[in-house]
């Protein structure tokens, strides 16, 4: 079981997928992630369900749905998940059913939601994708992402911290918080000096 930290939905719990498909990113990893968005949002003050007001979120290969609800909590909106399993995009809808969040649940993989809708612009995107993805598919998922962002947008990539850095589109900075066995990868693309 997993659960909604803080926000309009905290403490409610979540259903998770059986078996080994999905890999919940951890109460401790989304706690870091959320204070970091906060903080780079600068709404760090406000109260949880605010933190992210207004902020287009998508969540890719969401699991149960968990970061994209969180955010959805936290007061994101729109919010999207995509989840290419089936089974597990009913889970999703049944979690935010339960939490009463509004989220978009899409049934795709995440390369093809990327490539489709090409108007559609979010200001962070997560991706978590499964550990056996190489470092060259995360390089194609993180361009296409990329093409996804508002101008100042946010990427964060969750990875096992021995699986090293994976390669960032060019024209972008980054930086990375390494959480014991995860590490969170930040992208953004590179601040234009005439803005």
């Amino acid at each position: 079981m997993s659960r909604i930290i803080a926000g309009r939905a905290g403490g409610m719990r979540l259903q998770t997928p059986a078996g080994e498909k999905t890999r919940p990113t951890t109460d401790r990893v989304r706690e870091a992630l959320f204070s970091a968005l906060a903080t780079w949002n600068g709404s760090a003050d406000a109260g949880a369900e605010a933190q992210l007001e207004g902020l287009a979120f998508c969540d890719l290969f969401a699991g149960s749905g968990a970061v994209g609800l969180e955010a959805a909590s936290r007061g994101a909106g729109p919010v999207v998940l995509v989840e290419q399993d089936q089974p597990t995009t009913r889970l999703i809808k049944a979690n935010a059913a339960k939490t009463r969040l509004a989220a978009e649940v899409v049934a795709a993989t995440t390369d093809s939601f990327l490539q489709r809708d090409g108007d559609r612009l979010f200001d962070v995107i997560w991706l978590d994708p499964p550990y056996p993805f190489t470092n060259e598919q995360i390089t194609r998922t993180l361009q296409l992402a990329l093409s996804r962002l508002v101008h100042n947008g946010l990427i964060v990539l969750e990875r096992a911290s021995r699986g090293g850095a994976p390669d960032f589109p060019e024209g972008t900075e980054q930086w990375t918080r390494r959480y014991g066995e995860t590490t969170l990868h930040f992208c953004q693309r590179e601040a234009d000096d005439d803005q």
